[in-house]
């Protein structure tokens, strides 16, 4: 018992994490393309090897979605993308031409296929199927008021908020970037609020923009020594030490 506590203390000293199940903010949009239909994502924290996360542009009305929209699954493949990787996910209303930059995308729902830039919202969130979700992860809004009308969708019951884990950028929205800041962050979760702050977007209403490519330029973090850290383990490991001393006479 002493030496697995004392490898888990070691580990998280180390910062080495299991890999635990998505929850709302550890991913957020990046870009979004109503004109080429597609949008890039970012990983706030690492994501689990098979990981399924589903994107859909369904109607959320606080209890369910409206099957008159499209839905897709993305696998993100056989190993661990790291967090500060960015995802685009590319002419996702084409059936044989969609695309991931990093796993598998596959279309689920085929109603209303493509996007629209006067009243789109588009969903990213973990479930079961499609329509059965468990857990938002985050959200993007081009509707005239945000997540504020049910006809286009809201944020009710999905535990994301906008400023924090969801986004609204402007209305009729052809393309919209994030053009913030992608390092000197000491954490990949302290990048939320600004990517999800519509100040740091570039949003176009204009023009063809079918061949727009988001930037892909991975977010790194600034490391921090913790001397503290590193001090705490060591005085635990030799309180341990000394406790198990105890017990062998």
């Amino acid at each position: 018992m002493i030496r697995k506590t004392a490898f888990a203390l070691m580990l998280a000293a180390a910062g080495v994490n299991a890999h635990a199940a998505l929850s709302a903010g550890d991913i957020a949009f990046t870009a979004f393309n109503a004109d080429e239909d597609g949008w890039a994502i970012v990983a706030l924290t690492d994501i689990a090897a098979s990981s399924t996360i589903y994107f859909s542009d369904n109607t959320w009305n606080g209890s369910g979605f409206a099957n008159t929209e499209m839905a897709h699954a993305w696998s993100s493949g056989s190993k661990v993308i790291g967090a500060g990787t960015v995802i685009r996910f590319s002419q996702i209303d084409n059936g044989s031409a969609l695309s991931a930059s990093v796993g598998n995308l596959s279309m689920v729902a085929s109603t209303n296929v493509g996007f629209s830039a006067t009243n789109e919202t588009l969903y990213a969130y973990l479930g079961s199927a499609w329509n059965a979700p468990s857990t938002f992860l985050t959200a993007i809004s081009s509707a005239p008021s945000g997540f504020n009308n049910a006809t286009y969708g809201v944020l009710t019951n999905t535990g994301l908020s906008v400023g924090d884990t969801a986004i609204a950028i402007n209305s009729s929205a052809d393309y919209g970037q994030y053009n913030g800041v992608r390092t000197g962050e000491v954490s990949f979760s302290a990048y939320r609020s600004a990517i999800n702050n519509v100040a740091n977007w570039a949003v176009t209403t204009t023009g063809d923009n079918a061949l727009a490519v988001p930037d892909t330029t991975a977010f790194t973090v600034t490391a921090v020594p913790e001397p503290k850290s590193y001090a705490m383990l060591f005085a635990g490991l030799g309180l341990m030490g000394f406790m198990a001393r105890r017990r062998s006479r």
